[in-house]
Protein backbone atom coordinates (compact mmCIF):
# COMPACT_ATOMS: atom_id res chain seq x y z
CA UNK A 1 0.00 0.00 0.00
CA UNK A 2 2.65 1.85 0.87
CA UNK A 3 5.07 1.25 -2.03
CA UNK A 4 1.84 2.29 -4.27
CA UNK A 5 1.11 5.40 -2.44
CA UNK A 6 4.83 6.52 -3.49
CA UNK A 7 4.72 5.78 -7.33
CA UNK A 8 1.56 7.87 -6.99
CA UNK A 9 3.61 10.49 -5.32
CA UNK A 10 6.35 10.13 -7.93
CA UNK A 11 3.52 10.19 -10.72
CA UNK A 12 1.85 13.30 -9.58
CA UNK A 13 5.04 15.00 -9.33
CA UNK A 14 6.53 14.04 -12.63
CA UNK A 15 2.81 15.76 -14.13
CA UNK A 16 3.32 18.96 -12.10
CA UNK A 17 6.80 19.23 -13.33
CA UNK A 18 5.72 18.58 -16.82
CA UNK A 19 3.02 21.50 -16.64
CA UNK A 20 5.31 23.47 -14.61
CA UNK A 21 8.01 23.49 -17.39
CA UNK A 22 6.09 23.34 -20.29
CA UNK A 23 6.93 26.76 -22.62
CA UNK A 24 2.91 26.05 -23.85
CA UNK A 25 0.19 26.86 -21.75
CA UNK A 26 -1.48 23.67 -20.59
CA UNK A 27 -5.55 23.13 -19.43
CA UNK A 28 -7.01 19.36 -18.25
CA UNK A 29 -10.75 19.53 -18.36
CA UNK A 30 -12.73 16.65 -16.75
CA UNK A 31 -15.27 15.28 -19.12
CA UNK A 32 -17.87 17.25 -18.60
CA UNK A 33 -15.62 20.58 -19.62
CA UNK A 34 -14.53 21.64 -16.10
CA UNK A 35 -10.67 22.61 -15.35
CA UNK A 36 -8.52 20.38 -13.65
CA UNK A 37 -5.15 21.44 -14.01
CA UNK A 38 -3.16 24.60 -15.42
CA UNK A 39 -0.67 25.90 -15.96
CA UNK A 40 1.14 28.88 -14.27
CA UNK A 41 1.83 30.77 -17.66
CA UNK A 42 -1.94 30.69 -18.26
CA UNK A 43 -2.08 34.35 -16.13
CA UNK A 44 0.75 36.00 -19.24
CA UNK A 45 -1.70 34.79 -22.31
CA UNK A 46 -5.35 34.88 -20.11
CA UNK A 47 -4.83 37.61 -18.30
CA UNK A 48 -6.01 35.54 -15.18
CA UNK A 49 -4.36 33.00 -12.38
CA UNK A 50 -5.03 29.87 -12.52
CA UNK A 51 -6.12 29.15 -8.99
CA UNK A 52 -9.26 31.44 -10.59
CA UNK A 53 -9.15 28.94 -13.37
CA UNK A 54 -10.01 25.66 -11.13
CA UNK A 55 -13.41 24.18 -11.32
CA UNK A 56 -14.33 26.52 -14.31
CA UNK A 57 -16.24 25.23 -17.09
CA UNK A 58 -14.61 26.18 -20.47
CA UNK A 59 -18.08 26.64 -21.90
CA UNK A 60 -18.25 29.48 -18.98
CA UNK A 61 -15.15 30.88 -19.65
CA UNK A 62 -15.54 31.06 -23.99
CA UNK A 63 -18.99 32.76 -22.96
CA UNK A 64 -17.34 35.99 -20.88
CA UNK A 65 -14.48 35.91 -23.28
CA UNK A 66 -11.21 34.61 -21.44
CA UNK A 67 -11.00 32.50 -24.79
CA UNK A 68 -12.26 32.23 -28.12
CA UNK A 69 -13.36 29.63 -29.34
CA UNK A 70 -12.96 26.68 -27.00
CA UNK A 71 -10.70 23.88 -28.19
CA UNK A 72 -12.27 21.55 -25.45
CA UNK A 73 -15.76 22.56 -26.00
CA UNK A 74 -15.00 21.17 -29.31
CA UNK A 75 -12.55 18.27 -28.45
CA UNK A 76 -16.44 16.97 -26.44
CA UNK A 77 -18.46 17.38 -28.84
CA UNK A 78 -16.56 15.31 -31.84
CA UNK A 79 -14.56 13.22 -29.31
CA UNK A 80 -11.27 13.78 -31.88
CA UNK A 81 -8.17 15.59 -31.64
CA UNK A 82 -9.02 19.87 -32.64
CA UNK A 83 -6.64 22.14 -33.01
CA UNK A 84 -7.71 26.16 -33.78
CA UNK A 85 -6.92 29.37 -33.26
CA UNK A 86 -8.11 31.15 -30.36
CA UNK A 87 -8.47 35.01 -29.45
CA UNK A 88 -8.05 35.92 -25.67
CA UNK A 89 -9.15 38.49 -23.28
CA UNK A 90 -5.41 40.08 -23.60
CA UNK A 91 -5.72 40.57 -27.13
CA UNK A 92 -3.58 37.40 -27.44
CA UNK A 93 -4.27 35.14 -31.05
CA UNK A 94 -3.46 31.50 -29.57
CA UNK A 95 -3.03 28.37 -31.49
CA UNK A 96 -4.20 25.87 -29.06
CA UNK A 97 -4.97 21.88 -29.52
CA UNK A 98 -6.67 19.64 -27.68
CA UNK A 99 -6.70 15.88 -27.26
CA UNK A 100 -9.41 13.40 -25.91
CA UNK A 101 -8.64 10.74 -23.27
CA UNK A 102 -10.56 8.08 -22.75
CA UNK A 103 -10.85 5.32 -20.26
CA UNK A 104 -10.49 1.58 -20.68
CA UNK A 105 -14.66 2.12 -21.36
CA UNK A 106 -13.40 4.26 -24.18
CA UNK A 107 -16.10 6.60 -22.31
CA UNK A 108 -13.76 10.30 -22.99
CA UNK A 109 -12.83 11.29 -18.90
CA UNK A 110 -10.44 13.99 -19.86
CA UNK A 111 -9.48 16.79 -22.36
CA UNK A 112 -5.69 17.77 -22.33
CA UNK A 113 -5.18 21.18 -24.55
CA UNK A 114 -2.20 22.88 -24.82
CA UNK A 115 -1.91 26.53 -26.24
CA UNK A 116 1.06 28.74 -28.26
CA UNK A 117 1.04 32.55 -28.39
CA UNK A 118 1.31 33.16 -31.95
CA UNK A 119 0.76 37.11 -31.85
CA UNK A 120 4.18 38.01 -33.06
CA UNK A 121 3.84 35.19 -35.50
CA UNK A 122 0.58 36.30 -36.87
CA UNK A 123 1.66 40.06 -36.82
CA UNK A 124 4.26 38.79 -39.02
CA UNK A 125 2.61 37.12 -41.24
CA UNK A 126 -0.04 39.93 -41.70
CA UNK A 127 2.52 42.35 -42.42
CA UNK A 128 3.98 39.75 -45.12
CA UNK A 129 1.08 39.53 -47.01
CA UNK A 130 -0.02 42.87 -47.09
CA UNK A 131 4.18 43.86 -48.63
CA UNK A 132 3.22 40.78 -50.53
CA UNK A 133 0.48 42.29 -52.16
CA UNK A 134 2.35 46.00 -52.22
CA UNK A 135 5.18 43.86 -54.33
CA UNK A 136 2.59 42.52 -56.32
CA UNK A 137 0.87 45.71 -57.07
CA UNK A 138 4.45 47.49 -57.80
CA UNK A 139 4.94 45.16 -60.44
CA UNK A 140 2.12 44.98 -62.05
CA UNK A 141 2.45 48.95 -62.14
CA UNK A 142 6.03 48.27 -63.61
CA UNK A 143 4.93 46.09 -66.07
CA UNK A 144 2.22 48.34 -66.95
CA UNK A 145 4.98 51.19 -67.90
CA UNK A 146 7.04 48.59 -69.54
CA UNK A 147 4.55 47.95 -72.32
CA UNK A 148 4.52 51.29 -73.40
CA UNK A 149 5.48 52.51 -76.96
CA UNK A 150 8.03 55.05 -75.59
CA UNK A 151 11.93 54.86 -76.21
CA UNK A 152 11.88 54.46 -72.54
CA UNK A 153 9.37 52.51 -70.83
CA UNK A 154 6.61 54.41 -68.56
CA UNK A 155 7.81 58.04 -70.20
CA UNK A 156 5.92 60.05 -72.41
CA UNK A 157 8.21 61.91 -74.50
CA UNK A 158 5.81 63.72 -77.63
CA UNK A 159 7.19 67.46 -76.63
CA UNK A 160 11.06 68.54 -77.35
CA UNK A 161 11.97 69.06 -73.93
CA UNK A 162 10.80 65.58 -72.62
CA UNK A 163 12.77 64.38 -75.69
CA UNK A 164 15.55 65.93 -74.98
CA UNK A 165 14.96 64.96 -71.11
CA UNK A 166 15.50 61.39 -72.76
CA UNK A 167 18.16 61.51 -74.73
CA UNK A 168 20.20 62.48 -71.70
CA UNK A 169 18.87 59.96 -69.22
CA UNK A 170 19.88 57.39 -72.42
CA UNK A 171 23.55 58.91 -71.97
CA UNK A 172 24.24 59.29 -68.02
CA UNK A 173 22.31 55.70 -67.55
CA UNK A 174 25.53 54.27 -68.86
CA UNK A 175 28.02 55.93 -66.20
CA UNK A 176 27.99 55.59 -62.92
CA UNK A 177 27.39 59.72 -62.18
CA UNK A 178 25.35 60.86 -59.66
CA UNK A 179 22.14 62.99 -61.15
CA UNK A 180 19.76 65.59 -59.47
CA UNK A 181 16.35 65.26 -61.07
CA UNK A 182 14.40 68.77 -60.69
CA UNK A 183 10.97 69.65 -61.45
CA UNK A 184 7.33 70.71 -59.96
CA UNK A 185 5.50 67.84 -57.76
CA UNK A 186 4.01 64.91 -59.85
CA UNK A 187 6.01 65.35 -63.14
CA UNK A 188 7.71 61.95 -63.07
CA UNK A 189 10.52 62.26 -61.31
CA UNK A 190 10.74 59.03 -59.95
CA UNK A 191 9.44 57.32 -63.01
CA UNK A 192 12.60 59.23 -64.29
CA UNK A 193 15.05 57.94 -61.88
CA UNK A 194 13.83 54.28 -62.35
CA UNK A 195 14.24 54.12 -66.23
CA UNK A 196 18.21 55.62 -65.40
CA UNK A 197 18.50 52.69 -63.04
CA UNK A 198 16.72 49.90 -65.39
CA UNK A 199 19.16 51.03 -68.34
CA UNK A 200 22.32 51.16 -65.90
CA UNK A 201 24.68 48.04 -65.49
CA UNK A 202 23.35 48.12 -61.98
CA UNK A 203 19.21 47.10 -63.36
CA UNK A 204 19.66 43.35 -62.14
CA UNK A 205 20.40 45.01 -57.95
CA UNK A 206 18.40 46.74 -55.96
CA UNK A 207 16.84 50.10 -56.88
CA UNK A 208 16.13 52.03 -53.40
CA UNK A 209 14.00 54.83 -53.00
CA UNK A 210 13.29 56.92 -49.94
CA UNK A 211 11.26 59.73 -49.82
CA UNK A 212 13.38 62.50 -47.02
CA UNK A 213 10.53 64.63 -47.07
CA UNK A 214 7.84 61.54 -45.80
CA UNK A 215 9.90 60.39 -42.51
CA UNK A 216 9.82 62.15 -39.47
CA UNK A 217 13.14 64.12 -38.85
CA UNK A 218 13.55 62.00 -35.35
CA UNK A 219 13.82 58.72 -37.53
CA UNK A 220 15.56 59.75 -40.83
CA UNK A 221 18.92 59.42 -39.62
CA UNK A 222 18.20 55.74 -38.19
CA UNK A 223 16.02 55.39 -41.35
CA UNK A 224 19.12 56.39 -43.91
CA UNK A 225 22.48 54.52 -41.89
CA UNK A 226 20.99 52.01 -39.72
CA UNK A 227 21.08 51.29 -36.32
CA UNK A 228 23.33 48.77 -33.63
CA UNK A 229 21.47 46.62 -31.59
CA UNK A 230 20.58 48.56 -28.67
CA UNK A 231 21.59 52.18 -29.60
CA UNK A 232 18.04 53.81 -28.55
CA UNK A 233 14.88 52.49 -26.55
CA UNK A 234 12.33 51.37 -28.98
CA UNK A 235 15.60 49.81 -30.94
CA UNK A 236 15.68 45.82 -32.38
CA UNK A 237 18.18 43.99 -30.29
CA UNK A 238 19.24 42.72 -33.63
CA UNK A 239 20.14 46.30 -34.85
CA UNK A 240 18.66 47.36 -38.34
CA UNK A 241 20.30 48.15 -41.67
CA UNK A 242 19.67 51.37 -43.53
CA UNK A 243 18.19 52.65 -46.24
CA UNK A 244 21.52 53.39 -47.79
CA UNK A 245 23.01 49.64 -46.79
CA UNK A 246 20.12 48.02 -48.61
CA UNK A 247 21.26 49.59 -51.75
CA UNK A 248 24.51 48.83 -52.24
CA UNK A 249 25.57 47.55 -55.21
CA UNK A 250 22.03 48.77 -56.88
CA UNK A 251 20.85 52.46 -57.07
CA UNK A 252 19.96 54.71 -53.72
CA UNK A 253 17.16 57.39 -55.03
CA UNK A 254 16.52 60.05 -52.41
CA UNK A 255 13.69 62.10 -53.26
CA UNK A 256 12.63 65.50 -51.80
CA UNK A 257 16.64 66.10 -50.69
CA UNK A 258 15.74 69.60 -50.04
CA UNK A 259 13.67 68.48 -46.97
CA UNK A 260 16.69 66.87 -45.38
CA UNK A 261 17.84 68.57 -42.24
CA UNK A 262 20.75 70.03 -41.96
CA UNK A 263 22.43 67.90 -39.41
CA UNK A 264 22.40 64.77 -41.86
CA UNK A 265 23.32 66.62 -44.80
CA UNK A 266 26.67 66.87 -43.56
CA UNK A 267 26.50 63.10 -42.88
CA UNK A 268 24.81 62.20 -46.32
CA UNK A 269 27.83 64.27 -47.87
CA UNK A 270 31.17 62.26 -45.92
CA UNK A 271 28.86 58.78 -47.60
CA UNK A 272 28.76 60.17 -50.91
CA UNK A 273 32.56 61.07 -50.44
CA UNK A 274 34.11 57.80 -48.76
CA UNK A 275 30.86 55.21 -49.74
CA UNK A 276 31.19 54.26 -46.08
CA UNK A 277 28.32 54.20 -43.77
CA UNK A 278 28.09 53.86 -39.54
CA UNK A 279 24.89 53.19 -38.38
CA UNK A 280 23.48 54.83 -35.38
CA UNK A 281 25.39 53.72 -31.93
CA UNK A 282 28.07 51.67 -33.66
CA UNK A 283 31.93 52.62 -34.45
CA UNK A 284 32.26 50.39 -37.03
CA UNK A 285 32.03 51.80 -40.54
CA UNK A 286 30.37 49.43 -43.84
CA UNK A 287 31.31 49.85 -46.73
CA UNK A 288 29.09 50.46 -49.55
CA UNK A 289 28.71 50.94 -53.62
CA UNK A 290 25.98 52.67 -54.99
CA UNK A 291 25.00 54.99 -57.67
CA UNK A 292 23.17 58.18 -56.26
CA UNK A 293 20.08 59.60 -58.07
CA UNK A 294 18.48 63.03 -55.96
CA UNK A 295 15.42 64.85 -56.31
CA UNK A 296 13.46 68.24 -55.28
CA UNK A 297 10.65 69.98 -56.55
CA UNK A 298 12.61 73.31 -54.46
CA UNK A 299 15.20 75.49 -55.53
CA UNK A 300 18.20 73.94 -53.67
CA UNK A 301 20.63 76.97 -55.30
CA UNK A 302 18.25 79.65 -53.37
CA UNK A 303 18.21 77.50 -49.97
CA UNK A 304 22.42 77.45 -50.12
CA UNK A 305 21.89 81.61 -50.26
CA UNK A 306 19.60 81.18 -47.79
CA UNK A 307 21.60 78.89 -45.93
CA UNK A 308 19.18 76.07 -45.37
CA UNK A 309 21.12 73.75 -47.81
CA UNK A 310 24.67 73.34 -47.53
CA UNK A 311 26.44 74.08 -50.70
CA UNK A 312 29.56 71.53 -50.33
CA UNK A 313 26.52 68.83 -50.63
CA UNK A 314 24.72 71.15 -53.70
CA UNK A 315 27.92 70.36 -55.77
CA UNK A 316 28.03 66.54 -54.94
CA UNK A 317 24.37 65.89 -56.21
CA UNK A 318 24.98 69.02 -59.00
CA UNK A 319 26.86 66.73 -61.06
CA UNK A 320 24.35 65.92 -63.83
CA UNK A 321 21.35 68.25 -63.45
CA UNK A 322 17.84 66.89 -65.54
CA UNK A 323 15.07 69.67 -65.46
CA UNK A 324 11.86 68.02 -66.16
CA UNK A 325 9.14 70.76 -67.52
CA UNK A 326 5.72 71.20 -65.82
CA UNK A 327 2.93 69.63 -68.02
CA UNK A 328 1.61 73.22 -68.59
CA UNK A 329 4.70 73.82 -70.88
CA UNK A 330 4.65 70.62 -72.53
CA UNK A 331 1.18 70.37 -74.14
CA UNK A 332 2.19 67.55 -76.47
CA UNK A 333 2.32 65.19 -73.93
CA UNK A 334 -1.15 65.61 -72.10
CA UNK A 335 -3.26 64.15 -75.07
CA UNK A 336 -0.77 60.50 -74.98
CA UNK A 337 -1.04 60.56 -71.22
CA UNK A 338 -5.00 60.44 -71.14
CA UNK A 339 -4.64 57.80 -73.41
CA UNK A 340 -2.18 56.12 -71.68
CA UNK A 341 -4.40 56.54 -67.81
CA UNK A 342 -7.50 55.69 -69.57
CA UNK A 343 -6.58 52.04 -71.07
CA UNK A 344 -4.82 51.41 -67.44
CA UNK A 345 -7.85 51.54 -65.60
CA UNK A 346 -10.42 50.54 -68.18
CA UNK A 347 -8.59 47.33 -67.86
CA UNK A 348 -7.92 47.74 -63.84
CA UNK A 349 -12.01 47.86 -63.29
CA UNK A 350 -12.68 46.06 -66.18
CA UNK A 351 -14.89 49.18 -67.43
CA UNK A 352 -14.93 50.29 -71.02
CA UNK A 353 -14.53 54.10 -71.07
CA UNK A 354 -13.68 56.35 -73.98
CA UNK A 355 -13.29 60.48 -73.61
CA UNK A 356 -15.87 62.53 -76.12
CA UNK A 357 -13.96 65.21 -78.21
CA UNK A 358 -15.54 68.10 -75.57
CA UNK A 359 -13.86 66.45 -72.73
CA UNK A 360 -10.63 65.87 -74.08
CA UNK A 361 -10.35 69.81 -75.37
CA UNK A 362 -11.59 70.73 -71.65
CA UNK A 363 -8.32 68.30 -70.71
CA UNK A 364 -6.25 70.39 -73.58
CA UNK A 365 -7.05 73.48 -72.13
CA UNK A 366 -6.57 72.50 -68.30
CA UNK A 367 -3.36 73.85 -66.49
CA UNK A 368 -2.62 70.89 -64.60
CA UNK A 369 -1.11 72.15 -61.49
CA UNK A 370 -0.40 68.34 -60.14
CA UNK A 371 1.33 67.05 -63.37
CA UNK A 372 1.11 63.53 -64.13
CA UNK A 373 0.57 62.43 -61.30
CA UNK A 374 -3.28 65.07 -61.61
CA UNK A 375 -3.67 63.69 -64.76
CA UNK A 376 -3.45 60.08 -63.55
CA UNK A 377 -5.75 60.59 -60.44
CA UNK A 378 -8.52 62.43 -62.78
CA UNK A 379 -8.50 59.91 -65.44
CA UNK A 380 -9.32 57.03 -62.26
CA UNK A 381 -11.83 59.17 -61.06
CA UNK A 382 -13.59 59.55 -64.31
CA UNK A 383 -12.97 55.82 -65.13
CA UNK A 384 -14.78 54.72 -61.54
CA UNK A 385 -17.40 57.35 -61.12
CA UNK A 386 -19.07 57.84 -64.68
CA UNK A 387 -21.86 55.16 -65.37
CA UNK A 388 -21.96 56.15 -68.89
CA UNK A 389 -19.35 54.35 -71.32
CA UNK A 390 -18.25 57.86 -72.76
CA UNK A 391 -16.65 60.55 -70.76
CA UNK A 392 -18.26 64.17 -71.26
CA UNK A 393 -17.32 67.80 -70.33
CA UNK A 394 -20.34 67.58 -67.89
CA UNK A 395 -18.37 64.20 -66.16
CA UNK A 396 -15.36 66.49 -65.42
CA UNK A 397 -14.84 68.12 -61.70
CA UNK A 398 -16.15 71.25 -61.96
CA UNK A 399 -12.49 73.06 -60.64
CA UNK A 400 -11.39 71.55 -63.95
CA UNK A 401 -14.29 72.90 -65.95
CA UNK A 402 -14.63 75.83 -64.85
CA UNK A 403 -10.53 76.81 -65.30
CA UNK A 404 -10.56 74.91 -68.68
CA UNK A 405 -13.31 76.78 -70.17
CA UNK A 406 -11.81 80.22 -68.82
CA UNK A 407 -8.45 79.03 -70.56
CA UNK A 408 -10.10 79.05 -73.80
CA UNK A 409 -10.18 82.61 -76.35
CA UNK A 410 -13.50 83.99 -75.67
CA UNK A 411 -15.60 84.60 -79.03
CA UNK A 412 -18.02 88.19 -78.54
CA UNK A 413 -19.45 87.95 -81.94
CA UNK A 414 -19.83 90.84 -84.02
CA UNK A 415 -18.29 93.21 -81.07
CA UNK A 416 -14.64 91.96 -82.30
CA UNK A 417 -13.49 91.40 -85.82
CA UNK A 418 -12.30 88.09 -87.12
CA UNK A 419 -8.68 89.90 -87.55
CA UNK A 420 -8.39 90.73 -83.83
CA UNK A 421 -9.45 87.79 -82.40
CA UNK A 422 -6.63 85.81 -84.90
CA UNK A 423 -4.21 88.08 -84.04
CA UNK A 424 -4.37 88.05 -80.05
CA UNK A 425 -4.11 84.20 -81.08
CA UNK A 426 -1.39 84.55 -82.72
CA UNK A 427 0.14 86.55 -80.24
CA UNK A 428 -0.52 84.35 -77.46
CA UNK A 429 1.29 81.42 -79.43
CA UNK A 430 4.15 83.38 -80.39
CA UNK A 431 4.92 84.30 -77.05
CA UNK A 432 4.72 81.15 -75.44
CA UNK A 433 6.80 79.56 -77.85
CA UNK A 434 9.59 82.75 -77.12
CA UNK A 435 8.90 81.70 -73.46
CA UNK A 436 10.26 77.61 -74.32
CA UNK A 437 12.14 78.03 -76.93
CA UNK A 438 15.67 79.09 -77.07
CA UNK A 439 16.50 80.18 -80.37
CA UNK A 440 14.31 81.71 -83.36
CA UNK A 441 15.26 78.73 -85.51
CA UNK A 442 13.93 76.75 -82.78
CA UNK A 443 10.62 78.57 -82.45
CA UNK A 444 10.04 78.89 -86.36
CA UNK A 445 10.81 74.42 -86.53
CA UNK A 446 8.04 74.15 -83.55
CA UNK A 447 5.66 76.47 -84.82
CA UNK A 448 5.89 75.11 -88.79
CA UNK A 449 6.78 78.69 -89.77
CA UNK A 450 10.04 80.23 -91.43
CA UNK A 451 12.52 81.85 -89.16
CA UNK A 452 12.21 85.61 -90.88
CA UNK A 453 8.51 84.95 -89.77
CA UNK A 454 9.24 84.09 -86.88
CA UNK A 455 11.47 87.69 -85.58
CA UNK A 456 8.68 89.94 -87.95
CA UNK A 457 5.81 88.34 -85.73
CA UNK A 458 8.19 88.74 -82.47
CA UNK A 459 9.13 92.58 -83.56
CA UNK A 460 5.08 93.31 -84.34
CA UNK A 461 3.86 92.16 -80.75
CA UNK A 462 7.00 94.03 -78.91
CA UNK A 463 7.43 91.87 -76.49
CA UNK A 464 11.04 91.42 -76.52
CA UNK A 465 11.88 94.85 -75.06
CA UNK A 466 9.46 93.62 -72.16
CA UNK A 467 11.69 90.67 -71.27
CA UNK A 468 15.16 90.72 -68.87
CA UNK A 469 16.70 87.96 -71.28
CA UNK A 470 18.03 87.81 -74.89
CA UNK A 471 16.95 85.10 -77.91
CA UNK A 472 19.36 84.06 -80.05
CA UNK A 473 18.94 84.19 -83.71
Amino acid sequence: MRENKEKLDDVLMELKAIIETSTDNIVIADGEGNILRVSDNCREIYGIAPEELYGKSTEQLEKVGIFSPSVTRRVLETKQKQQLIQHTKTGKVVMATGYPVFDKQKQLVRVVSYSHDMTEIMALKESFEKLTEQVKRYESELEELREKETRIPGVIAESPQMKRVITLVQRVAKVDTTVLLLGESGVGKNVIAKAIHRKSERKAQPFIEINCGAIPEGLLESELFGYASGSFTGASKSGKPGIIELADKGTLFLDEIGEMPLALQAKLLKVIQEKKITPVGDTRSKQVDFRLIAATNRDLAEMVREGKFRQDLYFRLNVIPIEIAPLRQRPEDILPLIRIFLAKFSKKYGLEKRVDESAVQALLNYGWPGNVREVENVIERLVVTTEEPVISIEHLPEALRKEAEAAEIPVSFPARKLKDILEEVEEKIIMQAYKECRTTHEMAKRLGISQPSVVRRLQKYRKIRDKGTSIQK
